[in-house]
This record gives C-alpha cells, sequence and structure tokens, in this order.
C-alpha cells in the first residue's frame, strides 16, 4: 500500500482570530520520476476537483508510485465558504473584487536576469537553479513584504511556492453550466491526448493570472531565451488547467473517471509504474485561446438554451432562444440566437435570466482535430 501523509498548511486569519486552513495529501515516490502538484476548487462553487482528489488518493494506495506527488483539495477556504442563500459565490475576493486564479506571481524580468548569467551548465544544474529562483521569490513576496499581502495574495502564493516545485501541475476546475475541457500550453499539445477530454483550448506563452500560466510560462520563456543564446533545452514541464463539467455539485462516479484520466497522463509521464490507465478512443478537438469566444447576450431576458456541448454547431442553427413576456401581445415574444459560422459550444451562463451584455455561451469559433 502506498503511503499518503496529510499536513495541515495555515493560509492565513479571519478577523475572529479564526485560521483558515487546508489540506495537503502528498504521496513520496522512489525518486524515479517527474513530480506533480494537484489542486481543486480555488473558485468557490468548483467542487467536483475535491471529488477527484478523493478518487486520485483511493486509486493511488495500491498504485507503485515513482514521482512525488501533492494533492490539495479545497484549496481556497475563503472561496468555498462564500454562500449568499444556496449559492456558493467564491469566484472574486469579495474585498477585492479580484478573480481568485488571478492573483498569481510571474516576474519576466527576474527569467531574462538568470538567463543573462548563466554560464555554460548541464540542463539539471539549469533547473535546479532556476526552481529555486522561482520558489525563492515567492518565499520573499510571502515572508519579507513589509506593506503586506491581500488575503487573495496569500492564499494564491502558498499555493503557487507548491506548485513551483513539481514538474507537472493540474488545477482542477469547473465552468457554470459546461462539458469537459482541457487549457494546455500549445507546446505540451501531445499531452492532451492522454486525458479523456474530447475539447482542448491551447495557450499561448501570456501570462494572466492563472495558476497554470504561473508555473508554465516561466519555463516555456527560459527555454525560449536560452535558445536565442544558441544553448539546447529541451522544455519538459507541463501545466494544465482541466475544466471537469458543471460547478456546484460532485458526482463520486464520474469524479472516479476522472481521476482515471488523471492517471493516464500520470501514467504517460512515467509518475506512476503501471499500463492500466488507457486513454479513450475518442476524437479530439483543439481550439486556440484566440478563437475560444465568448458570446454576450444581444439583449435581456429568459434564457432557453438550446445548444448541445461538445456537438458542431451549424451556421444559422440556434444558439438560445430569448423569451421576452413584456413583449407578448405587442411584439416578438421569442427571438432565437445564432451565428454565422459553425462553431463547438463548451459551456453556457449558469442562469435563464441574463440582462444585456451576459456571457451567455463560450464557443470554439474556429477548431481542428488534435492528433
Amino acid at each position: 500500500m502506498t503511503t499518503i501523509n496529510k499536513t495541515v498548511l495555515s493560509m492565513g486569519e479571519m478577523a475572529s482570530g479564526a485560521k483558515l486552513t487546508v489540506p495537503v495529501y502528498s504521496i513520496k515516490g522512489r525518486g524515479e520520476g517527474p513530480s506533480v502538484y494537484i489542486q481543486a476548487n480555488m473558485h468557490g462553487a468548483e467542487v467536483q476537483g475535491n471529488a477527484v482528489i478523493y478518487q486520485l488518493l483511493e486509486l493511488l494506495k495500491t498504485l507503485p508510485v515513482l514521482g512525488d506527488i501533492t494533492l490539495v483539495p479545497y484549496a481556497n477556504p475563503v472561496g468555498a465558504n462564500h454562500k449568499n442563500g444556496e449559492y456558493t459565490l467564491g469566484r472574486f475576493d469579495p474585498i477585492t473584487g479580484v478573480n481568485w486564479n488571478r492573483m498569481y506571481h510571474y516576474n519576466q524580468a527576474q527569467i531574462t536576469d538568470f538567463v543573462d548569467h548563466l554560464t555554460n551548465q548541464p540542463q539539471a544544474e539549469i533547473d535546479q537553479q532556476f526552481q529555486q529562483l522561482l520558489v525563492g521569490n515567492i518565499e520573499q513576496k510571502l515572508e519579507h513584504n513589509q506593506y503586506g499581502l491581500t488575503t487573495g495574495q496569500r492564499i494564491a502564493y502558498q499555493l503557487q511556492k507548491m506548485a513551483h516545485q513539481a514538474d507537472l501541475v493540474l488545477d482542477l476546475h469547473t465552468g457554470p453550466i459546461s462539458s469537459k475541457h482541457l487549457y494546455c500550453p500549445e507546446y505540451a499539445k501531445a499531452s492532451a491526448s492522454y486525458f479523456d477530454i474530447e475539447h482542448t483550448i491551447l495557450i499561448p506563452d501570456g501570462f494572466d493570472g492563472a495558476m497554470d500560466e504561473a508555473t508554465f510560462c516561466p519555463w516555456w520563456s527560459l527555454s525560449k531565451q536560452l535558445a536565442t543564446k544558441g544553448i539546447a533545452y529541451q522544455l519538459e514541464r507541463e501545466s494544465f488547467t482541466v475544466e471537469l463539467g458543471s460547478q456546484e455539485l460532485i458526482d463520486l462516479d464520474v469524479a472516479e473517471q476522472d481521476a482515471r484520466s488523471i492517471l493516464s497522463y500520470l501514467q504517460y509521464k512515467k509518475v506512476i509504474d503501471t499500463s492500466e490507465f488507457v486513454p479513450s478512443n475518442i476524437t479530439r478537438y483543439g481550439c486556440y485561446l484566440k478563437d475560444y469566444k465568448a458570446f454576450y447576450s444581444p439583449m435581456g431576458g429568459m434564457v432557453d438554451y438550446l445548444a448541445d456541448f461538445g456537438q458542431v454547431l451549424r451556421a444559422g442553427q440556434p444558439l438560445a432562444r430569448i423569451l421576452r413576456m413584456d413583449n407578448y401581445g405587442d411584439g416578438d415574444a421569442l427571438h432565437y440566437i445564432s451565428l454565422d459560422h459553425d462553431v463547438i459550444p463548451i459551456l453556457h451562463f449558469a442562469s435563464a435570466s441574463v440582462n444585456q451584455g451576459t456571457e451567455l455561451y463560450k464557443v470554439f469559433s474556429k477548431y481542428f482535430e488534435l492528433v
């Protein structure tokens, strides 16, 4: 049986003095494979990832583990407890209004300075020194910031410190009402086929504050800057945002399928020593981030969402119809919404009640088969 260790990490304090804590589960591998960091529930309503971590722990108990694995459910204790009636609101810090998943740290100038001072060293030494730089920078911000940190920054930086110590990072999320999809750096496209996820968004080398970008962008930038100096570098660090479906609910049976999907990827990366997990034989579609489009409602009203997730919606076919009872009897009560080109719908707004300008759907506006 694999040994699973549990620690409790303090993420901050409430006004009453009560501690904000999260559980951290760790598995010590044999030292023969890459290390992994997996977190879930950074946004309060996105709870399915916690069920996936449970199923991962259950499966990992009986598997030979080569690389160290760290798993953090309930990663954001403030967001998880931010309720309003029956709804969990925890997408934005209620004090600052900032998206919880946009508070991670990235310092491009630091990478340039690191490359400028490199001598002729083997990649293993470069990797070790660069990782120490990233971790040390986060420690500096956590422990020696005389002006202090916001609650969100303190949570994000402590999570990022753990993530920077891993070779592979998975950040588990969900959408409002959503299909499963994957955010994947463009250079790691080959890895997407090892997840049982049909739709993949390919991300360029650009930082917008999210965990996946905060952990893959530094290494991608390092490899590109080394290339300009004629230094060969094999980029092996990978980070993904794994979107597991819809928010505000868990399904433990589906979570086991999701856990097996993740283990298929970890098997491919030689984190676990087994041949048990085989990726599904499915057609996978890709879309570049620039072509992953939000469609905003052209009017207010009550929305009947018509388009099926993951299926090609042909030009002119309705995405949705909007009911306007205020127009009944003296105007058009039903308004059909469509686009003039083929798309693949991925998610839609959680409520049927929308204002004009609400983000109604997100779609692949241009897509291609991933091979």
